[in-house]
């Protein structure tokens, strides 16, 4: 695998970026959502890799051997972890756009109503 570049990391928020401006023009929903999905995968999402990211980097810092050993530092280090958990447990929003999309789907206009809803 190549290495990773800055601009890597950059063209990846670029594209978060442009995703939201589209989201801002009111697309049809069903479209939104299926943009949305990947994002928010209950195993490869952004909370799940976000997570995963800064535990790693975590970890890299506090392996490396140049890195000082002060109480300062395990203190950042405590904070990435902190950070890491907090992202990761946003991976159930999976389950929010579950229930959107069968939301949208029961109120859509060409779904024929029950019985009891008529």
């Amino acid at each position: 695998m190549p290495a990773l570049t800055p601009d890597d990391i950059h063209t990846a928020t670029e594209t978060l970026s442009r995703l939201t401006e589209y989201l801002h023009d009111a697309p049809n929903p069903a479209e939104a959502l299926a943009l949305v999905e990947p994002l928010l995968d209950e195993y490869t999402g952004v909370p799940v890799q976000l997570g995963d990211t800064l535990r790693a980097l975590a970890r890299a810092v506090l392996d490396h051997p140049n890195t000082p050993r002060t109480p300062e530092t395990h203190l950042l280090i405590a904070e990435l972890r902190t950070a890491a958990w907090e992202q990761t447990d946003q991976h159930t929003l999976h389950y929010v756009l579950d229930d959107l999309r069968t939301l949208l789907d029961n109120d859509s206009p060409n779904t024929p109503e029950c019985s009891r809803c008529r």
